[in-house]
């Protein structure tokens, strides 16, 4: 198989990795393919915009989101074939990593064009180096689902990890985040960092037990990575979804010294299904 060679000249997709907070933490190389550049595509192009004017950058912006990749990725492809050099930038970090790109990759190595990274400062990464946890091996998960029970599936099918886990999480969910982390994965160690880079960077470290009950306190702000780590314990605490429903339901009347009926509601809750589900499937595993 013919491999590609960054430096052959004709239309190329650039991986431009953006600051993540600091202006300053952007590579010369990267100004210098922003600069030669015959289009920018952006995820968002006014916060691109502030990057670009701060480096007295002027360039052909283009808006490439996650609601218009299906119509922009076959314009950016035309262009590309034609001998354009087009440079896909994210808000902040490398594209595609938990952003928008992935299909246009996809279409550009399908078309035999040229695909070049231009890594730079990335989230994930500067967090984990300075967490303090273990960092030999490690997972990237990115986002958890947004929604409680399918929040709750993922991390169960996590329980087993023994590395560190690495999210990325919004303010508004964090602390649901945390509380359902705690639930499933048990009390295991943990860092919030926040703002990385940044101002007001912030990082808080301590057990999911006390990081969940810190940010229930305060609602935090600003951009946000989740370190998880292994279990403190040898044996890890079973994930939720992975025991039979009733042997969760009596867990959680022992636990929390509640009725069955409420019990039934908090693990049909941890699991995403309805109460009607939860309730026939009770009743056939007791028949």
């Amino acid at each position: 198989m013919k491999g590609q060679k960054s430096g052959e000249t004709g239309g190329r997709l650039f991986l431009v990795a953006a600051p993540i907070g600091n202006l300053e933490d952007i590579s010369l190389r990267a100004l210098r393919v922003l600069k030669e550049a015959d289009v920018i595509a952006c995820e968002d192009t006014r916060q691109t915009q502030k990057l670009l004017r701060h480096y007295q950058i002027q360039k052909k912006l283009i808006s490439y989101h996650e609601h218009n990749e299906m119509t922009q990725a076959p314009e950016l492809v035309i262009e590309l074939e034609q001998g354009a050099r087009v440079a896909l930038v994210s808000d902040a970090g490398m594209p595609v990593i938990s952003d928008p790109g992935h299909r246009l990759v996809a279409l550009c190595l399908r078309h035999k064009i040229p695909v070049v990274p231009v890594p730079g400062a990335t989230a994930l990464v500067a967090a984990l180096a300075a967490s303090g946890m273990p960092s030999e091996e490690f997972l990237f998960v990115g986002f958890l689902p947004s929604r409680a029970g399918e929040r709750r599936r993922k991390l169960a099918e996590l329980a087993p990890q023994t590395r560190t886990m690495v999210f990325y999480e919004a303010p508004h969910r964090l602390a649901d985040m945390l509380h359902d982390a705690l639930d499933v994965l048990g009390n295991r160690p943990a860092v919030v960092a926040r703002e990385v880079t940044k101002l007001h960077e912030e990082f808080s470290r301590g057990s999911l037990e006390e990081l969940g009950a810190e940010f229930t306190r305060r609602a935090p702000r600003g951009e946000i990575t989740v370190l998880i780590g292994a279990a403190n314990n040898a044996a890890p605490r079973p994930a939720a979804a992975q025991v039979p429903l009733t042997q969760r339901v009596e867990e959680i009347m022992r636990e929390h010294n509640v009725d069955q009926k409420a019990a039934l509601k908090q693990a049909a809750r941890e699991r995403g299904l309805s109460k009607r589900d939860a309730y026939r499937d009770l009743l056939k595993h007791r028949i």
